[in-house]
């Protein structure tokens, strides 16, 4: 029987993770030094049997090459599994009546997490699903999270009861990071995609403007940040109407604005590589059925340059999702401010309350852009003249 390449590594860090490492942290309070519990004290006896017997299953099941479905499923039992049973380490580990101590994942549950979300990911490319199968299962996954988290078997958990300390605020924060991530994305793409189309045509403006999009990309992100403080503190003190619209030297307008300007460069720099790939064959067929330039542009050359175009979009959105978090350094909000404030305080759950929301929203982003890059590569663009 063959062996799979992928299966090995998994499989022994998943062995290593269950064996070895630490399962979860006990800490006598928030802030206090943690002490590391394996799987076998972490859990009762019969929870950390059934774990460790999926553990030991699924890794052998990722060691042939055998379906992917198989692979799949043993990878999606181990998770679940996982998932249902770090709840009850917190219970387990907590004295009855003590409200100061926190039990939170190690480096064992992740470690066994990554091992078997890797395989999982790895039998999903080789299913080839489709953009809507792939969507579907993010939405099932959703599903399941939210209702493991609605079952209130986590709450025992640190990160949760940060978050139950802060869940009003939380929900504010989270707001505010989809909308720095995204309206800057949106306001990106509406004046990207025209200079875009300006830099294809006039190829004397593409240099200079794709070279100060590239310098200004190169800029780290706190140093965008404090750099814009000054012009638009200057600009709300200076101009009534700037400081009516909320306009700021700190805040999200800062933050808002630098998100902008990271966002411009792979939006146009995307558009002019599109629009450069349309095949000649296509725009000369328009322009022979009698089409202008403004429906070649609509009908012809923006759907085929499409896949490209939103290619750019979503690594705008996956980048966006990540920096919108140092906006919480100049006061813009976000889920920043849990990772700073958690940084503060030597808390790490209040640190994984930011960063873990985080992670999931970028992984989220990429997915559904993702499947809609191909559902646009599946759709060809129709030459029509009216």
């Amino acid at each position: 029987m063959k062996v799979d390449k992928l299966g090995v590594p998994v499989a022994a860090l998943a062995l290593f993770a269950a064996f070895a490492a630490p399962f979860v942290t006990f800490r006598a309070n928030r802030i206090a030094g943690g002490e590391g519990r394996r799987l076998l004290e972490a859990l009762p006896p019969a929870n950390a049997a059934l774990l460790l017997a999926l553990v030991v299953a699924a890794s052998l099941l990722a060691l042939p090459k055998l379906r992917p479905g198989i692979r799949l499923a043993a990878s999606a039992a181990a998770l679940v599994t996982l998932a249902l049973t770090i709840g009850t380490a917190a219970t387990h580990l907590t004295p009855v009546g003590n409200t100061f101590a926190r039990v939170a994942p190690a480096s064992g549950f992740w470690l066994i997490t990554f091992a078997f979300a890797l395989l999982a990911t790895d039998a999903l490319t080789r299913l080839r699903l489709g953009p809507l199968a792939r969507v579907a299962a993010l939405l099932l996954v959703a599903l399941a999270i939210g209702l493991l988290l609605a079952s209130g078997r986590l709450d025992g958990l640190s990160i949760m009861k940060e978050y139950a300390n802060r869940a009003d605020v939380f929900w504010s924060e989270a707001r505010r990071h989809v909308v720095l991530a995204v309206g800057s994305l949106v306001v990106a793409v509406l004046a990207g995609l025209p200079l875009g189309v300006l830099c294809h045509r006039v190829e004397a403006v593409r240099a200079p403007v794709l070279g100060v999009l590239n310098i200004i990309q190169t800029i780290p992100s706190i140093a965008l940040f404090g750099i814009l403080i000054a012009p638009l503190a200057w600009l709300a003190a200076n101009v009534p109407a700037a400081a009516a619209l909320g306009i700021r030297g700190i805040g999200a307008t800062p933050a808002f604005l630098a998100l902008f300007l990271y966002s411009l460069l792979p939006v146009v720099a995307n558009t002019v590589v599109g629009l450069a790939g349309v095949p000649r064959d296509a725009n000369d067929a328009a322009k022979g059925v009698g089409m202008t330039d403004r429906q070649r542009l609509f009908r012809v050359e923006f759907p085929l340059a499409l896949p490209i175009i939103l290619t750019g979009v979503r690594i705008v959105l996956v980048q966006n999702i990540g920096l919108a978090t140092i906006a919480a350094l100049i006061g813009g909000g976000g889920l920043g401010v849990f990772v700073f404030q958690g940084i503060g305080q030597t808390a790490m759950d209040l640190v994984l309350l930011g960063a873990v929301p985080t992670v999931a929203l970028a992984f989220a982003a990429a997915v559904l852009l993702d499947a809609a890059v191909e559902a646009s590569n599946a759709t060809p663009g129709r030459v029509r003249a009216e």
